[in-house]
């Protein structure tokens, strides 16, 4: 489809800048300076991990969908980790409730799990046994600059969820030791 060689691009480019910009946003969160920041994270964490999660949600439904990928094996195990994940996030956001950690982070670190597994079955094909669907999960259907094949892709969104909620914790923790409450030590 001419739509995929563009839209790839800006995904690939999308998986990289996200988990950066949140690891940047959590290294100056911790600057004295950064209370607007902290706020923000403390605040609005469950809607910015909304963000890689749809993203990842509709960019699935888009490769198979609208592009025709059929997924393989380990693209639907991450599928059932990342699609309840974003709804979940998503009820969260639109009831302006608090999703538990206890569901978004064995959802996003079981997903991470399986893309850093499904990354190397593409970098190392020679364990071809593994997958036995109608499409081999060694198989790359996206590759842009090299090295972002769609399990990355999804495995960055998981992380940049995994790194938010990191985040979240980590800002409680500060606002609680500087009000004078909780333990010393940090998360």
């Amino acid at each position: 489809m001419e739509s995929e060689q563009y839209v790839s691009p800006l995904l690939a480019m999308g998986s990289i800048v996200i988990v950066f910009a949140t690891l940047i946003a959590m290294m100056v969160a911790e600057l004295d300076f950064a209370d607007p920041l902290r706020r923000v994270i403390d605040q609005h964490a469950q809607k910015l991990m909304l963000i890689p999660a749809m993203a990842a949600m509709l960019g699935s439904l888009y490769y198979s969908e609208i592009v025709g990928f059929i997924p393989c094996e380990f693209c639907w195990f991450q599928r059932i980790a990342m699609y309840p994940l974003a709804s979940l996030l998503l009820v969260a956001v639109v009831t302006r409730g608090r999703l538990d950690s206890r569901y978004v982070v064995p959802l996003a670190l079981g997903g991470l799990g399986l893309s850093i597994y499904h990354y190397q079955l593409q970098l190392f094909p020679e364990q071809s046994g593994v997958c036995s669907g109608l499409v081999h999960c060694t198989d790359k259907n996206v590759e842009e600059f090299g090295f972002i094949s769609i399990p990355w892709m999804a495995g960055s969104c998981f992380l940049t969820v995994l790194l938010l909620q990191l985040a979240e914790w980590r800002v409680d923790y500060l606002y609680r030791r500087w009000a004078g409450e909780g333990d010393s030590s940090p998360i």
